[in-house]
């Protein structure tokens, strides 16, 4: 279950969830830091990963290719990495759900932003 960490997320984020989605790094870990959506995109599908972001410009391109890359699309406003990290070990169980069994394309983790 590796994730691919979008750039608008803490670049130390894939060593503090790497118990539960081992395999997972950023994308400044594999060259694609500054990066256009469709590079991350290709390299996510290349090599087996979620792509995860606060962008929903994944949102929109699963909606419109399908996966794979699947998406986790956190709508969360800007918080620490402690916040970011405690929602992925709390949404563990469905994020792994998401992934491995469901025929979904995005799975949006988060409370709705009002205003957005």
């Amino acid at each position: 279950m590796k994730l691919l960490v979008d750039e608008n997320l803490p670049h130390r984020l894939p060593e503090l969830i790497a118990d539960l989605y081992p395999g997972s790094i950023h994308v400044r870990q594999c060259g694609l830091k500054s990066s256009d959506d469709s590079e991350i995109w290709n390299y996510a599908k290349e090599n087996d990963f979620t792509i995860i972001s606060k962008d929903s410009d994944f949102y929109q391109r699963s909606i419109l290719l399908g996966s794979p890359p699947k998406v986790i699309w956190l709508r969360i406003r800007n918080c620490t990495s402690a916040y970011v990290e405690s929602l992925l070990r709390a949404r563990h169980e469905a994020v792994s759900r998401f992934i491995e069994e469901e025929p979904g394309t995005c799975l949006v983790l988060g409370r709705r932003m009002s205003g957005s």
